[in-house]
């Protein structure tokens, strides 16, 4: 049996079609507009607390776009970098910078000094919005950058007073919050102090609107150019799919604990919840479990978005059960394989079926999904309306149902390519196919089932993490001759790093390489284990065997 067969005919029984699904509008900001046009009362973000509509967030935004443009002098095609947790500072920058055309960059907070400086020069970053908790780290990057300008906030910027002065006064004496010496940098609330005029720039399909980076197959970290149409597309592609239940998805409640500098998050709250005119409650910090419960508590949510680490740390909250999941119909998985232990006990928890996806940043990121209704646990779902896939061997050749192979991809969410890098975009987009390196099966019901990673890509709650970035910036330590890095099974992560040394010093411990590792690399990054040897497993060409040292 043919793979497109069984996938046209689940797309048939599932009622979600195969074509790809009328554009919702020609950009983001489109989208964002024609929710300030007719839900401009309703509730957009939640988060500490506070609760702004789509109107009132659209007026912040276009303080801060006015700021940008007029005393700033950013211009369509700059690059901005967004170094933020998931706080409503998010979409308001995110927003402004699309009123001017800006591209977005989005940053992991926690990164190191090292990952700051690769990313923003290789993008040309001229101005990062940054958390006043990771304002330190970045200084220490600044002076190896050509950042002109940096914007720094605080949680509690947007809150009305006086609760703003309370909980700032609160958090110093905690001593939880960092005091910011004058210095070459812009405070968030003056951006909100000017006007809000701008001249407003008219995007076309074509304009690069995000640089996403990531490892992508082929191993150090890049930009992947998402385009206006890329996205919206995706946008649509998703829509598609969750439109399909019995009540009307529109003005619903999410839960969006996943970072928004994800691709994954970053699509949904930026652009499924405004399409739909969803009320968003945003987590600035999800591992504070019992913070993260008081916040939903008083909200009978509709969506939760989440993965698997998660869905098992709420599992062991006792408060979490007591939650009224009364409302709650629809739990979204993606960024990393899902257990079907933690999926069985979620919806018995919660009564809802979690519909596991998949994707890849370089798909804007969405590539397949269980469809609501039709959830089979332990797959990926089908490919979405629009989007074409094979799974081919080693030699390029297709293969049918049940057979094992290279995912690729073809549709118009596929990447314009890696930001000014014409021969890595080569290398995996082939005559208009994505190759994914995920080897995958399509079983006869037309559903994908992830089988192995092509590369070595190893998965940590979600977040992609390459053994050749870790173990180039491991072997910068001096008493380090070798090493590789390889993930190792986590009932919780999904998996964590194990790193294997070889050292020219005998006395060199774990702890000494682990703390190394931590000024190095961000958190999820850093080596859960190390495990010291003589000598590392070689091919006859000297390549590390990975897959030896997994036996």
């Amino acid at each position: 049996m043919q793979v497109q067969e069984a996938i046209l005919q689940a797309q048939k029984n599932s009622g979600i079609g195969s074509q790809q699904p009328p554009p919702v509008a020609k950009s983001l900001l489109e989208i964002w507009q024609q929710a300030v046009a007719d839900s401009s009362l309703d509730p957009a973000y939640t988060c500490l607390g506070q609760t702004l509509s789509y109107g009132e967030v659209d007026q912040l935004s276009r303080r801060v776009a006015s700021y940008l443009q007029k005393k700033l002098k950013l211009s369509a095609g700059d690059r901005v970098a967004v170094q933020l947790p998931n706080l409503i500072q998010y979409p308001v920058v995110v927003v402004a910078a699309w009123k001017l055309g800006l591209v977005i960059v989005n940053t992991n907070p926690m990164y190191t000094v090292r990952e700051l400086v690769h990313q923003f020069n290789d993008s040309g970053v001229k101005a990062v919005f940054v958390l006043d908790q990771f304002y330190e780290t970045l200084c220490q990057a600044l002076p190896e950058t050509n950042i002109e300008h940096v914007i720094v906030t605080r949680p509690v910027d947007l809150l009305p007073q006086p609760r703003n002065i309370m909980l700032s006064g609160a958090m110093k004496l905690m001593g939880k919050r960092p005091s910011l010496a004058r210095g070459q940098h812009i405070r968030f609330p003056e951006m909100l102090n000017g006007g809000s005029n701008y001249i407003a720039h008219k995007a076309s399909l074509d304009d690069v609107c995000a640089l996403q980076y990531t490892g992508g197959t082929t191993g150090a970290s890049k930009g992947v150019m998402l385009t206006q149409s890329c996205l919206t597309s995706n946008i649509a592609q998703g829509l598609s799919v969750i439109s399909i239940l019995d009540q009307p998805i529109t003005h619903s409640t999410a839960v969006a604990p996943l970072p928004i500098y994800h691709i994954y998050a970053y699509s949904l709250c930026m652009g499924i919840m405004p399409a739909t005119r969803g009320h968003t409650i945003l987590i600035p910090d999800p591992r504070n479990i019992p913070l993260f419960v008081r916040a939903i508590k008083k909200f009978k949510f509709e969506i939760f978005i989440g993965l698997n680490s998660l869905f098992v740390a709420l599992l062991e909250n006792r408060d979490f059960k007591k939650l009224d999941f009364s409302n709650l119909r629809m739990t979204l998985s993606g960024g990393m394989a899902l257990m079907e232990s933690v999926a069985d006990d979620w919806q018995t928890a919660t009564g809802c079926i979690v519909s596991e996806g998949y994707g890849m940043t370089e798909a804007s990121p969405v590539i397949s999904m269980n469809p609501s209704g039709f959830e089979k646990i332990g797959t990926a779902g089908i490919p979405i309306p629009g989007t074409d896939i094979k799974v081919v061997d080693e030699n390029g050749v297709e293969q049918e149902v049940g057979g094992v192979g290279e995912l690729c991809v073809r549709g118009p969410q596929v990447m314009a390519g890696y930001w000014q890098r014409e021969e890595q975009t080569a290398e995996v987009i082939v005559d208009g196919w994505l190759h994914t390196g995920d080897i995958v099966s399509v079983d006869e019901d037309g559903y994908i089932k992830i089988v192995d990673r092509l590369k070595d890509m190893i998965i940590v709650s979600g977040f992609n993490v390459y053994p050749n970035e870790l173990e180039q910036a491991l072997t910068l330590h001096p008493a380090v001759s070798q090493c590789a890095a390889v993930g190792v099974p986590d009932e919780k992560a999904g998996e964590v790093v194990k790193m294997f040394v070889v050292s020219t010093d005998g006395e060199l411990t774990e702890a000494q390489v682990i703390d190394f590792c931590k000024d190095n690399m961000a958190g999820y990054k850093v080596p859960k284990f190390v495990e010291f040897r003589n000598e590392l497993p070689m091919t006859n060409v000297g390549k590390v065997l990975r897959k030896d040292l997994k036996a």
